[in-house]
């Protein structure tokens, strides 16, 4: 049965209470380190502007706390691990476990466990709420902490090339068809780039192709004169992908938002891959919480008296931050179209779940 992979259940709650406790532990202290580090680096910035104070100062650390909680918790799990199996390594309660009959991947299966639950937090927290967040604070950023726009996915100072033609506007907001830009501009220039007419609108429309332009007036620069269009269109090159692919922010997007990014991006025959990897990654990168246990695992097998808890410790460590390098490289890879994006997501998590088997098999089982 598979619940015989598991110990007893005593010991089950025992080792994955243990566990939780441990990565709860860990994981406040690194971000509260964090979040410190990096308020000294922002107060400035953010007091900077008039009317900012501290209310303003716990904004920005609620905005940036989500964001270092689903970038620290896999290191979290991996250092909670290390600490764990180290402790009871050294306390002999792995020997007494194994003297009981228990096999390594039993005594691992609680942690296991917990990995599995704590990847379906991680997922649902960076769906829920990782996302918002770091919509919110990038749009924050880009004013320069002047103030959060009530909407975050209204983007500021766009700017589309059309050629040797320029069509930019001071706010995008809107998706797809749906988008709309305001306080608009369009310079058409010559072929050596100077600038021959100024079209000016305060709001724009997708016309399919072009842009629509409302209450549109032109200035023609040889005659310095001015002239009411009304509505006109311009910019066909500018195509709605465009748009959509200079407004894509992977990190701010849950992963229903951004497949309809990849399907609008696609339609307009824009490369996608980058995406694609992202898309993956945003199931591949939470369960890097069930591989932690597996790659950390050495740290709790062998004996303590030996001396060389401290050198498997270290081990443990390198295999699981040399999981994050890897993963990282391959995402790189990836963007630049080295790896097709399902390997870019998908290659470090198999590959360093084979390895951490192997390990664990060779030296344990």
């Amino acid at each position: 049965m598979l619940l015989d992979f598991f110990p007893s259940r005593q010991l089950t709650i025992y080792l994955a209470k243990m566990f939780a406790l441990r990565i709860i532990a860990v994981l406040a202290m690194l971000v509260l380190v964090l979040m410190m580090l990096d308020l000294l680096g922002k107060t400035g910035d953010i007091l900077a502007i008039d009317g900012n104070g501290e209310a303003e100062l716990w904004k920005y650390a609620s905005l940036r706390t989500p964001q270092l909680i689903a970038r620290f918790l896999p290191y979290s799990v991996l250092l909670a691990t290390i600490i764990t199996l180290a402790g009871l390594n050294q306390n002999s309660e792995v020997i007494a476990m194994k003297a009981a009959g228990l096999s390594a991947h039993q005594i691992l299966a609680p942690l296991l466990l917990m990995g599995m639950i704590v990847a379906v937090v991680s997922f649902a927290f960076n769906e829920r709420v990782v996302t918002r967040a770091s919509a919110t604070l990038k749009a924050w950023e880009a004013v320069e902490y002047a103030a959060v726009p009530d909407d975050p996915a209204v983007r500021s100072n766009v700017y589309y090339n059309d050629g040797n033609d320029i069509l930019m506007a001071a706010t995008a907001g809107g998706r797809a068809d749906a988008t709309v830009l305001t306080n608009v501009t369009f310079y058409e220039r010559d072929d050596n780039g100077m600038i021959t007419r100024q079209v000016s609108a305060d709001r724009a429309t997708f016309a399919g192709p072009g842009w629509r332009l409302e209450n549109a007036s032109v200035f023609n620069v040889a005659t310095a004169d001015t002239e009411e269009l009304g509505e006109t269109v311009v910019a066909p090159g500018v195509e709605i992908g465009q748009v959509e692919l200079r407004r894509v922010d992977p990190d701010a997007e849950t992963l229903a938002e951004l497949s309809r990014s990849i399907d609008a991006l696609q339609s307009a025959g824009r490369r996608t891959s980058e995406l694609e990897a992202k898309w993956w990654h945003k199931i591949s990168g939470p369960l890097s919480a069930v591989l932690m246990p597996l790659l950390g695992a050495v740290a709790g097998f062998g004996l303590a008296r030996s001396g060389n808890l401290f050198i498997r410790a270290v081990i443990g460590m390198a295999l699981g931050f040399a999981y994050f390098v890897v993963d990282n490289a391959a995402l790189a890879m990836g963007s630049f179209g080295g790896y097709p994006p399902l390997l870019a997501a998908w290659g470090p998590f198999f590959l360093f779940l084979l390895l951490g088997e192997t390990v664990l098999v060779r030296t344990e089982e």
